[in-house]
């Protein structure tokens, strides 16, 4: 069973979200600010966080930037009433995996809870295995038998990416903000010339390919399973 910190000051909000994830089959703790929050993180493993931005004494948004800065690895869903795309940028600079707003809408929670778990399984694992390829996350390796390629970061990282969520469409701004990263001065084409990159590295491979959805982005499709 799936542990989450649900941290959240307003009692009626936590006791409500609380509710939803335990009949949703999770284990919950509880937690009223951030300060309360570091104390059960020294005693409990904690699968995924799930956290108010505005909260007495240590908000969100420090929170999170502590526990990343100690190298805490677990995913993050930030939960607040703040819309701007700048408040969402100063989530997504400190470290949390996804972004929610007020008032949260029970299902596209725990979608979302559900992704950033699947997601955080294949980071842990290390590895993507699509028929004979295998990605080897820690070695930027795509081994398929015999045959052995060592890609530059850039590249495996978007491989790894699109090879994680087969079918899933993701826009060029979305790659590039989670592979370049928001402060980066790099464009869309950049993602383009990834793809071209890796679509030539792989072409002869028929376990995936690399698709282009016009007007949309690219989507990895698996073949053969």
């Amino acid at each position: 069973m799936f542990r989450i910190l649900l941290v959240e000051d307003d009692r009626n909000i936590n006791k409500l979200m609380g509710a939803v994830l335990k009949s949703s089959g999770y284990e919950v703790l509880s937690a009223s600010d951030g300060l309360e929050a570091l104390d059960i993180f020294d005693g409990h493993h904690v699968d995924l966080m799930l956290v108010d931005v505005m909260m007495p004494r240590l908000d969100g948004l420090e929170l999170t930037r502590q526990l990343r800065d100690a190298g805490y690895t677990l995913p993050i869903l930030m939960v607040t009433a703040k819309q701007m795309p700048q408040d969402k940028r100063r989530g997504f600079l400190v470290g949390t995996d996804d972004y929610m707003t007020k008032p949260v809408d029970r299902d596209e929670m725990l979608l979302r809870i559900k992704a950033l778990l699947r997601r955080s399984r294949i980071v842990s694992d290390k590895k993507i295995v699509v028929g004979e390829v295998v990605l080897d996350y820690g070695a930027l390796t795509v081994t398929r038998g015999t045959e052995q390629q060592v890609l530059p970061p850039k590249e495996f990282y978007l491989l790894y990416k699109l090879l994680a969520y087969p079918g899933q469409i993701f826009t060029r701004l979305q790659l590039l903000d989670e592979i370049w990263g928001l402060d980066s001065e790099s464009e869309s084409v950049t993602v383009n010339v990834h793809v071209s990159r890796l679509r030539r590295r792989f072409e002869r491979w028929p376990e995936f390919e690399i698709q282009t959805v016009r007007g949309l982005g690219y989507r990895a499709v698996k073949h053969g399973e």
